[in-house]
């Protein structure tokens, strides 16, 4: 409907779609890269614990957002996650029709998403990024070498001319200069991506209208959670339901489950350097194991197995990281 009846209804629409794809982009760098740099430890708990918080609340606010096209892969989505919580005794509760607001996904179910994707989630994500930022005034700053300083401190020898022992450097010109590159590569990339490639951003499936009599060959989410759904996939409905809640909120117990005293990159942290890539590419692993059918008893092993050493990673990090010396 946007694409014919609102102006330049097919620019919104591809704006909408990439911008969705590169936020998650975004998020998971920056995810990578604070668990790279031990950006939440010894004090930075709280802002490691707000951050992940806020990637809930994206997802939640993406996965409401998907069902609103109404097409082919929107409505087997929705049926598929929601189906999720008829497992084990919640189904006794009838909790999957008090979420749908029918028996199956229809007007109720869409009228309820449309609310959360445009006016409930939103108020809840602005309200995590101030808290977030707000987590940032929080003392033990550190450098990308891992060393703690008073940020304070630091500003006030810098001021005194004393700037190879601060270890700060002014907002302008310098990260001033840095953010202004970087948001000009992500612009170039961005708008590549709307006018020349915006079909990695929407399912050629989802542009049938939704049936409820027509099932798809294969359902799968969007690329972002396609690591998570593919630790779903190779169990059964139960324990495919607790082991998909365990890796959405897994990450948050990440400050508790290294044990090392040291703050610092990866690269100077021994066995963490190699749990950290292995962490990485199982994920990215995950990932395009997700996007294919799950008939072919080759991906599906390789999927099974890359789940079963997600969970391993985080059973091991305890004990790796209490190996760990001082540095």
């Amino acid at each position: 409907l946007i694409m014919t009846e609102v102006g330049y209804g097919w620019l919104w629409r591809h704006i909408h779609g990439v911008g969705a794809s590169l936020v998650f982009l975004i998020i998971y760098i920056h995810m990578f890269t604070g668990i790279y740099y031990g950006s939440y430890k010894r004090g930075r708990e709280l802002i490691w614990i707000s951050g992940m918080l806020l990637f809930v609340l994206f997802s939640a606010e993406a996965f409401s957002g998907y069902m609103l096209p109404w097409g082919q892969m929107s409505y087997w989505a929705g049926m598929v996650i929601t189906n999720l919580f008829s497992g084990g005794s919640l189904e006794a509760y009838g909790l999957v029709e008090w979420i749908r607001g029918d028996y199956v996904p229809a007007q109720a179910f869409l009228t309820r998403f449309f609310m959360l994707h445009v006016f409930l989630m939103p108020l809840m994500i602005i309200g995590a990024i101030v808290f977030h930022f707000g987590t940032l005034r929080i003392p033990h700053v550190n450098n990308q070498e891992g060393e703690d300083f008073d940020y304070a401190e630091a500003a006030e020898l810098y001021k005194a001319g004393k700037v190879k022992e601060s270890k700060v450097i002014p907002f302008s010109p310098v990260f001033l200069s840095k953010d202004v590159f970087v948001m000009g590569v992500y612009f170039v990339l961005f708008f590549y991506l709307v006018f020349y490639n915006f079909s990695f951003a929407m399912d050629p499936v989802n542009f049938d209208p939704a049936n409820g009599l027509s099932t798809p060959a294969h359902i799968y989410p969007e690329w972002y959670f396609l690591w998570s759904y593919e630790i779903l996939r190779p169990f059964s409905k139960d324990i495919g339901l607790i082991l998909f809640a365990i890796s959405q909120v897994i990450f948050f117990t990440l400050p508790f489950l290294d044990r090392s005293p040291n703050v610092a990159p990866a690269s100077r942290r021994g066995l963490f350097k190699y749990w950290f890539w292995i962490l990485l590419v199982d994920c990215l692993i995950l990932t395009f194991m997700g996007k294919l059918p799950p008939t072919d008893p080759t991906f599906a092993s390789i999927g099974l197995v890359s789940a079963v050493i997600f969970f391993a990673l985080w059973i091991a990090l305890p004990i790796i990281t209490k190996l760990e010396k001082k540095l």
